[in-house]
């Protein structure tokens, strides 16, 4: 399974997400697309639109945190 969580440094919701995937034990690549205008690109092409955290998770496309549709998606 391939998680990418695009997220920014200041956004409260990026950290919860990050430590909820950590508190899991869920490997994830971060993305900071505040300092990676192509990482904000491709962003945007998935989730249309430029709220932060957007996971990825196997083309499995979520916005915000969302703890019951992460689950979901990877089946805790």
């Amino acid at each position: 399974m391939i998680i990418r969580i695009y997220t920014t440094p200041a956004s409260p919701d990026c950290t919860r997400t990050k430590q909820f995937l950590k508190d899991n034990n869920i490997d994830f690549d971060e993305v900071d697309v505040s300092s990676d205008q192509i990482a904000m690109q491709e962003m945007t092409r998935k989730s249309e639109q430029m709220k932060v955290p957007v996971l990825d998770i196997d083309g499995q496309i979520i916005i915000g945190f969302d703890k019951e549709a992460i689950s979901n998606a990877l089946g805790l």
